[in-house]
């Protein structure tokens, strides 16, 4: 049974920094060749896309955070991380961790429990 943890949430005041972590835990054999991805859901929004780095090592980042976030993995130790500087008031909400399978793997896709992040002004 694979899980995905997320870890590293917490308050911090604009222009500051936090690394969110994701740890796969369980048999997660095929962990580096998934597209992990970070989401977040601000209260009363939906939950949109952050951050992605493919199985293939590309990268995607919405154009709110490019500049400021970086995506990075460590499939030795099946984990993803972002890291974010420069923060802002509007990057406040609930960070998912997500592993999404490449369309050639029969299987399923994951989502961690989120981790909070509040920036305050």
């Amino acid at each position: 049974q694979v899980q995905l943890v997320e870890s590293g949430g917490g308050l911090v005041q604009t222009g500051g920094s936090l690394r969110l972590s994701c740890a796969a835990s369980g048999s997660f054999v095929l962990f580096s060749i998934y597209h992990m991805g970070w989401y977040r859901q601000a209260p009363g929004k939906q939950r949109e896309l952050v951050a992605q780095l493919t199985g293939g090592g590309k990268t995607n980042y919405a154009d709110a955070v490019k500049g400021r976030f970086t995506i990075s993995r460590d499939n030795a130790k099946n984990t993803v991380y972002l890291q974010m500087n420069s923060l802002k008031p509007e990057d406040t909400g609930v960070y998912y961790c997500n592993a999404a399978k490449p369309a050639f793997v029969t299987g399923r896709d994951y989502w961690g429990q989120g981790t909070q992040v509040t920036v305050s002004s």
